[in-house]
């Protein structure tokens, strides 16, 4: 089954290129909420997150597993994988 991810951004943070890219590469599919200078947008991501207000936030299956560095730690922790192949 196809994961669930979604990733809040702003269209010009290098962080948030930077997960996307690597969520491109493994070809995953993922819905983006673009949140540039939208507070109530942002206040609804951090409620999720959280608390977490800085982008990029990313969640998998409705789990929220954080930001750039996070996802990326995942991956060379080999736990990115398992978790987009979990169902939904």
């Amino acid at each position: 089954m196809t994961p669930q991810v979604e990733i809040y951004t702003w269209r010009s943070c290098p962080f948030c290129v930077r997960a996307k890219a690597l969520l491109n590469q493994k070809g995953i599919a993922y819905t983006e909420y673009s949140i540039d200078g939208d507070e109530q947008a942002r206040s609804k991501m951090a409620k999720r997150a959280n608390g977490q207000r800085s982008v990029p936030q990313i969640f998998i299956n409705n789990q929220h597993v954080g930001g750039c560095d996070d996802i990326y730690a995942l991956n060379v922790q080999g736990k990115l994988d398992i978790l987009l192949q979990a169902e939904a």
